[in-house]
């Protein structure tokens, strides 16, 4: 960050112009000793974050500065950090996350017994080489990650549910198909059998319509089987009238009837 000051007099009372070039001389000077510094608003005057800015007259770009080692506090466990002091606490927050198992968005660091915010510096806060912090999860991320758990409990009792009640579905589904192959063949079937199967299917889709799927997969599920039972359902009732239409099969045996045996007698022979 460069700095020019030009200063001017005008001669038009035809005074000599020389006093001023010395002033000017100290500020330009000053300026350039500045130079690739700002001032922060606590009043500290650190090296400008503008690596690749050019330095004063177009001198090559001034090197970072050193790194410094922090400490850091995790549970039991301590971590010392080598970092940039320009950097902010959230660019040290990924340099933490391997290390801690936690992402930078689920970390909270504290500094001087204050939470920092990501886009704070660590100078600005004043953290020096050796300085100690300590780490904790984010009250914030606790309460996300507790929410996030109980919806998926939900969301799991949602799916085993819904699959208990598929199963079901599966076998009356296939005596649904065994009927109409039944009745596609001429075969009258006992009307109870589809009233009974109408029935238990209407059960299933009222345990379906009770369970409280979360969204996502688990209500995709209850759709498509609800869909199944309704399909199942309107089946039956085709079927139903169509049975209706079959006359009964009438089973009887012929019997052969026989007279009755007619009645041998025997002659016997008497002898004196």
């Amino acid at each position: 960050m460069a700095a020019s000051v030009v200063m001017h007099r005008s001669s038009s009372d035809g005074g000599s112009s020389s006093g001023w070039s010395d002033a000017a001389a100290a500020v330009a000077a000053a300026a350039e000793e500045r130079a690739g510094w700002e001032v922060r608003p606590s009043g500290m005057v650190v090296q400008a974050r503008d690596d690749v800015a050019a330095g004063p007259g177009g001198a090559p770009p001034r090197p970072p500065p050193p790194e410094i080692k922090v400490r850091v506090k995790y549970g039991g466990a301590r971590h010392e950090v080598s970092v940039s002091p320009i950097a902010t606490f959230g660019q040290l927050k990924k340099l933490l996350a391997p290390r801690t198992g936690l992402q930078p968005a689920d970390q909270q660091l504290s500094y001087r017994g204050r939470a920092r915010g990501n886009a704070e510096y660590l100078d600005s806060c004043g953290v020096k080489n050796k300085s100690k912090m300590a780490l904790a999860e984010d009250p914030a991320s606790l309460e996300r990650r507790y929410i996030e758990r109980q919806k998926n409990a939900r969301i799991e009792t949602a799916n085993r549910a819904i699959g208990a009640v598929a199963l079901e579905v599966d076998k009356l589904a296939d005596q649904v198909t065994s009927i109409e192959k039944s009745i596609a063949r001429g075969n009258k079937v006992a009307e109870v059998q589809i009233t009974t199967l109408i029935e238990l299917l209407m059960r299933h889709a009222v345990k379906l319509e009770s369970i409280p799927a979360a969204g996502g997969d688990s209500s995709s599920q209850k759709n498509i089987q609800a869909k199944r039972v309704q399909k199942c359902v309107e089946t039956l009732d085709v079927l139903k009238v169509s049975n209706a239409r079959l006359q009964a099969v009438v089973v009887t045996t012929k019997w052969e009837t026989f007279d009755a045996a007619a009645t041998t007698q025997t002659q016997w022979e008497l002898f004196d």
